[in-house]
């Protein structure tokens, strides 16, 4: 599936250049890849999947806010949602460690891992029957690969999974050295954007509330503050060595 996901990645990176939709050269841009080249080596230490994950980060030029993680690394972020909220980089991080955790955590494949294990098992099936009987319908071949473009991008996550994918970021924002309290930041302007804390919201929406969210993550500051603090330190001392 990450073999998969990166063909498939690569396919709509092309497809957006030859639009002229991605962003190589703005501002957004460029912080935003600064952000990614530094959270890098923590999302690599916290991966604990048995594959090493070739990470990719393209921005798109997309006025939706929104980013996302394929399977194995491959990352998108939106200018939309940069240029909206006004994310400081701290923030970027919030977000980018959120969609990180997802990847490593690999709940896209959990989401719809029984899905494509379905497809796959029907593919086999109709490859060996066309090994056997060439002149089978061939199209039967293509049973399965609807599924791809999905990775749990386009279907919505669980509260559950939702959470740990912001605590999971917020640990990996603070090792990087961000400043973990503009998680919640993210949230309260998500607030600003769009209120979904009603009543029917949180009961019916397969996400958390953003005011839930918010809670959550202020109840994990007290946690995550001494990895920020160490992380602080840590760099300082770097620095320090440097000037000498």
């Amino acid at each position: 599936m990450n073999a998969a996901a990166a063909e498939d990645y690569m396919k709509t990176v092309e497809l957006n250049k030859s639009a002229g939709n991605v962003d190589t050269t703005s501002k957004t841009a460029r912080r935003v890849q600064a952000v990614f080249r530094r959270m890098l080596p923590y999302a690599d230490a916290a991966n604990n999947t048995g594959h090493k994950f070739d990470w990719k980060m393209t921005v798109f030029k997309n006025d939706e806010l929104n980013a996302w993680a394929m399977p194995g690394g491959k990352m998108a972020f939106y200018t939309g949602i940069v240029d909206k909220l006004k994310l400081t980089d701290g923030e970027i991080a919030a977000i980018m460690g959120h969609e990180m955790t997802h990847a490593l955590h690999e709940h896209g494949k959990n989401k719809v891992g029984q899905k494509i294990l379905t497809n796959m098992a029907a593919q086999i099936g109709t490859q060996i029957i066309l090994d056997k009987k060439p002149d089978t319908n061939p199209e039967l071949v293509g049973l399965g690969m609807d599924i791809l473009g999905e990775y749990g991008i386009t279907l919505p996550y669980s509260r559950s999974l939702e959470e740990e994918a912001d605590e999971g970021g917020m640990m990996l924002m603070a090792q990087a050295g961000y400043h973990p309290a503009a998680a919640v930041r993210v949230w309260e302007k998500m607030n600003q954007e769009n209120d979904q804390n009603g009543f029917i919201s949180a009961i019916t929406s397969t996400h958390p509330t953003n005011n839930a969210r918010i809670e959550n993550l202020k109840r994990l500051l007290p946690t995550v503050m001494p990895v920020y603090e160490q992380s602080v330190r840590n760099k300082g001392r770097v620095n320090k060595n440097r000037r000498r």
